[in-house]
């Protein structure tokens, strides 16, 4: 069988991408494939607007976005309480990207999501993302630097790229180029990964 391309964007900050993450798995333990687990920093303010300039209509599609996210997340025994404000995402993913190169982003992502959607964990501040990772298994102590060098080159790299194959939003997979946006996507993600 032909390599194949396989990618999942997901961004911390999406409880949709938190959502979507255990199924994922769950398709690459049964198609025995491994997707590409790549951030993708969304820039809320673009298509929600800022906190102090949403018009209505724009509330209303957070307040829904998040009403349904706890429904999908109740139904499933986890936790996502709304944010308490934008996060720029960025730092925990560049994270994400030093817990990948240490062999340990699985379980930096699985703790990460958790902890970030019962408010436990800021991941715009340094100090948490390094404790996230040490207790991922990866020695937080080269964390500072990478994240304000050559991490955060790497991250403007992969959302680079990611927008190139059109990316727009997370949970987004791409398989051998084609694009499946949503969680709500994944029976299509697994017709596609069927027909491999």
């Amino acid at each position: 069988m032909a390599t194949r391309d396989l990618r999942i964007y997901i961004d911390f900050k999406s409880p949709y991408a938190y959502l979507a993450k255990d199924p994922a798995y769950e398709l690459e333990r049964e198609f025995g494939v491994e997707f590409r687990w790549l951030p993708y920093v969304l820039r809320i303010p673009e298509f929600l607007g800022t906190v102090e300039d949403r018009n209505p209509h724009q509330w209303r599609r957070v307040r829904y976005s998040y009403m349904d996210a706890r429904r999908l997340a109740n139904r499933r025994g986890l936790t996502v309480r709304g944010p308490q404000k934008i996060f720029d995402s960025a730092l925990v993913s560049i994270g994400m990207i030093y817990a990948e190169r240490r062999g340990v982003m699985r379980r930096f992502m699985d703790l990460a999501f958790e902890r970030f959607w019962k408010r436990e964990f800021d991941i715009e501040n340094v100090a948490a993302v390094s404790a996230v990772l040490a207790d991922s298994g990866a020695d937080p102590a080269a964390f500072a630097e990478f994240a304000s060098g050559e991490g955060r080159a790497e991250l403007d790299r992969v959302c680079g790229e990611a927008e190139d194959l059109g990316v727009f939003g997370v949970p987004t997979f791409v398989i051998d180029g084609e694009i499946f946006w949503g969680g709500d996507r994944l029976w299509m993600v697994r017709e596609k990964l069927q027909g491999c």
